[in-house]
């Protein structure tokens, strides 16, 4: 659990341009944010080393004191980093891969019984929904308010409701051209 709350904090100091010193990983660990990623790390802990009881009882204090609910069993892989807490919403089915950067209002949930699963390096904007069955690809951003229905591919950007691509590979997208279908 240690390491894991390790490379979430240099992910995160990574992200305010500081270098991964002692100093800016306490800062980082007294970030906005970063309580709720702890006690999610604390949770999945105890989740899963049969510990289901504390399990259950990190979950409800994460909810209280940082306004953010995380599914007991999310898998969510290192470099985790919630920017802001309040409001992040992620079902217990979503899994993501590692350095997944989450703002405030954030929902990952899912749809009969469907959730997301995230590639690596997959930053989401405050306010952004994705629902259901989605896979979303690899080094993927989505926009502030997104409402994110359908698979998105690797290397885009997707903003809108519901979210259409916008840029694939850092270059534009023209209308109806390489959206998510």
């Amino acid at each position: 659990m240690f390491k894991l709350l390790m490379s979430d904090f240099r992910h995160k100091a990574a992200i305010y341009g500081l270098q991964p010193d002692a100093r800016a990983l306490l800062r980082m660990a007294l970030n906005d944010g970063s309580l709720a990623q702890m006690l999610f790390r604390a949770m999945s802990y105890c989740q899963t080393h049969h510990l289901k009881v504390f399990a259950a009882v990190l979950y409800r204090v994460n909810a209280m004191l940082t306004h953010a609910t995380i599914g007991r069993n999310a898998t969510i892989g290192e470099g985790f980093v919630i920017l802001h807490s309040v409001g992040v919403v992620i079902n217990g089915a979503v899994r993501a891969g590692k350095n997944l950067v989450v703002y405030h209002g954030v929902t990952l949930g899912s749809v009969r019984d469907s959730s997301p699963v995230l590639g690596d390096d997959v930053y989401i904007g405050a306010g952004a929904k994705v629902i259901g069955g989605v896979r979303v690809g690899s080094r993927v951003r989505i926009g502030a308010n997104a409402v994110v229905v359908k698979d998105v591919p690797d290397d885009c950007t997707v903003v809108g409701v519901p979210a259409r691509v916008v840029s694939r590979h850092g270059m534009p997208v023209v209308a109806g051209d390489g959206n998510p279908e």
